[in-house]
């Protein structure tokens, strides 16, 4: 019998160079499992590339993590620290997501993976539940020391034009070598077996059993062939119970001995006591008299299916509605179903469907099939398709083969494009608001537990798909909102090359009091602004238009002045929130620019020969607080050449990191750009806190490059 567990080759470019680094950190760190991620060049997602020490079904829905996930290899990327999490006591507070799916006891480490100054992805290790609560010294070097040998091997693959890539599925390091017994100790080991009482089974690390003596095959009631090669749980009917899984499951993570009882039908209960190592398990097998609270009763249901086992299907289930709780719109929602549902389920094809003005409308598609989707979108409900028979009515719809969709719908023309299919209506509050068609490659068998886990699926994503589609609406409104209030463009200066971006925070409705502004005063005048109102609602966008109106009115007098009088605007306005801003007085003709500041984060300014330096200025306090507050100004040389960043704290700000540390990090980032225009400059500065910052606040950036003569 095939193992449905075993793990799929991969096919990226040049993992298996990673490999034996990763069974060297593994053995230099004493950890049990490791997970090697990349990340790819302009991308914020990080791919399982490596995996040691576990089966790689059990890390299905962890082989692509968004740097913004909360997840702790995401948080050591971004924050470039190194996260320890020494219980699962304390993985549960920090990280319930993934605690909530691996409720097992094991200690964790996650490291980022760096060459130079570039994010080359991170690494997670897992260490067995008996690993004292604290990192040792010599571990945590011994990860610091693997992690830098990574990032160099990445590095100088990429430079000789071989860059590593991770493959569609990760690549699985075979388990480590059971020493080689001496002479003599094959045959005392088996005698030794053979006395024991009750029987001996040894399973593998992916779960299949290797070996099985006489005595285990009696208890267990069938020939030692018929279970040798298999998972236990899809060979023994009995056994196919969520429980035993998650037994195997848990001594393969936390590597510490496991037991409990189960009846084999019709009387008979046997005690299962799991003992595991690098190298696989040994099992114990007694009869036992003394059922007890955590015994295992006879399953209900046939083992014999075409989903996955019961337990592998609950896990990816669960991880899916935890996940889920977290996304926020239609496509986040889309992109978390196809990553958890399409491995866990094998299926080839999936299209999310909603109803639009009496038509199909395709929301989403994930496969191998493009022309089923074609089929679908666009179609009227009243067309005689699957899709608009599952929308509209209600009612989920299961083919197992061509000839039964073509006797349903033999006018649709599917036959061509699947072999199998499953339509399962979304429904919130008693009403189908869309479908979810899911296509296989091959004829497919659904049985009533595939059925049941397929419906109750689709109930999680009908109720995530109505909360992101409320959710896209407000989001919609407040980009618009955001459009009217920032300037729809930046006044053409002449002498000055000019860029700016504003991205919303990943989080909340997406509004904010982030703002900048340009305004040409003269030929050779200019004035510069940017500022954050405290908040992330409508009432900080409200704000951040009277502040902005408020320095377009005083524009032109002294920076001192300007934030003086726009302050006491606030201080009678009394709004309840305060806001940062930052004023520059340019002068093209003096190439001089004076600045004030109200509590705002310092600009960047790189010189024309490259070096690049955080702007010491006097502090100002917060505007909208003192009415008398004075702000002071400073003015700097502003040579052809030169550039002047304005940005808000969103651009640098992180958990853990030190605002100081940071912003000498953009400007480093800053300096490498020397030779570019500010709109490729602005891209750069905008995918760098993609990565180094948590995406949780707004972000505001405006660039001013001051030209020469000739440009």
């Amino acid at each position: 019998m095939r193992n449905p567990a075993a793990p799929v080759a991969a096919t990226g470019s040049g993992t298996e160079l990673l490999g034996s680094a990763v069974t060297r950190l593994v053995r230099e760190t004493g950890a049990s499992v490791a997970m090697l991620y990349l990340l790819p060049r302009n991308d914020t997602t990080l791919q399982l590339a490596v995996l040691a020490g576990v089966p790689g079904q059990l890390t299905t829905p962890w082989t692509r993590v968004p740097l913004s996930a909360p997840m702790p290899v995401a948080d050591a990327v971004r924050l470039r620290c190194l996260i320890w999490l020494g219980s699962q006591e304390e993985l549960a507070r920090r990280y319930p997501r993934p605690a909530l799916v691996l409720p097992y006891r094991f200690a964790l480490g996650a490291a980022p993976i760096r060459a130079g100054a570039t994010d080359r992805g991170g690494l997670v290790l897992l260490w067995p539940g008996s690993h004292p609560p604290q990192l040792t010294d010599e571990e945590r070097e011994a990860v610091v020391r693997g992690c830098h040998g990574i990032g160099m091997l990445l590095q100088q693959s990429e430079s000789s034009g071989y860059p590593i890539l991770a493959g569609a599925q990760p690549r699985v390091l075979p388990p480590p070598e059971p020493p080689t017994p001496k002479p003599g100790e094959a045959i005392a080991t088996a005698e030794f077996v053979r006395r024991l009482p009750g029987g001996s089974c040894s399973l593998a690390i992916d779960g299949t059993v290797t070996f099985l003596n006489d005595g285990a095959a009696d208890l267990l009631g069938v020939p030692a062939d018929e279970v040798l090669g298999t998972l236990p749980w899809v060979s023994l009917p009995w056994l196919d119970n969520p429980t035993v899984e998650d037994h195997y499951r848990a001594a393969v993570i936390s590597r510490q001995r496991t037991s409990f009882n189960v009846l084999r039908p019709p009387d008979q209960w046997l005690s299962f006591h799991l003992f595991p190592n690098a190298t696989g398990i040994s099992v114990r097998i007694v009869p036992t008299t003394r059922p007890g609270p955590k015994d295992i009763p006879t399953p209900s249901l046939p083992a014999a299916s075409s989903v996955p086992s019961r337990a592998t299907a609950l896990y990816h289930l669960m991880h899916l509605a935890a996940t889920l709780t977290e996304a926020v719109g239609t496509q986040d929602v889309i992109e978390l179903i196809g990553d958890q549902l399409m491995p866990a389920f094998r299926i080839q094809t999936l299209v999310v469907m909603t109803a639009v003005e009496g038509r199909l409308r395709v929301e989403g598609r994930r496969g191998t099939r493009p022309s089923l989707m074609d089929r679908f979108d666009g179609a009227p409900l009243t067309s005689p398709t699957p899709a608009t028979h599952g929308l509209t009515t209600g009612i989920p719809d299961f083919y197992s083969s061509v000839t039964e969709l073509k006797r349903a719908y033999p006018s649709a023309g599917l036959d061509a494009t699947v072999a199998a299919c499953a339509v399962l209506p979304l429904v919130v509050s008693g009403h189908p608001v869309g479908a979810l068609a899911l296509a296989y490659d091959r004829p497919h068998r659904f049985d009533l537990d595939e059925r049941a886990l397929l419906t109750s699926i689709a109930g999680l994503l009908a109720q995530a798909l109505d909360r992101a589609r409320l959710y896209d609406a407000k989001d919609r409104l407040a980009h618009s909102l955001q459009a009217h209030l920032l300037p729809h463009s930046l006044p053409p200066v002449a002498g000055l090359d000019v860029a700016a971006r504003y991205l919303p925070s990943t989080r909340g409705m997406g509004i904010g009091g982030d703002f900048y502004d340009l305004i040409r005063l003269d030929d050779t005048t200019a004035a510069a602004t940017i500022g954050d109102v405290q908040g992330h609602n409508e009432n900080a966008a409200a704000l951040m238009g009277q502040v902005r109106t408020a320095v377009h009115a005083s524009a032109g007098a002294p920076p001192d002045e300007v934030l003086a009088r726009t302050n006491r605007l606030l201080t009678d306005l009394d709004p309840g929130l305060f806001t940062s801003c930052l004023y520059a007085h340019i002068d093209l003709a003096r190439h001089t620019v004076r600045l004030a500041t109200a509590g705002h984060p310092a600009p960047l300014l790189r010189h024309p020969d490259g070096q690049t330096e955080v702007l010491d200025l006097p502090p100002g306090l917060l505007l909208g607080i003192d009415p008398a507050s004075r702000y002071p100004t400073a003015e700097v040389p502003l040579p052809p050449g030169a550039v002047l960043a304005l940005y808000t704290d969103g651009l640098v700000e992180a958990p853990g990191v030190d605002i100081d540390d940071a912003a000498t990090e953009l400007a480093s980032h800053l300096a490498l750009a020397l030779d570019q225009g500010m709109e490729s400059v602005a891209d750069a500065l905008v995918r760098y806190a993609k990565r180094a910052t948590p995406g949780t606040d707004d972000i505001a950036l405006l660039l001013l490059n001051a030209l020469s003569q000739e440009g």
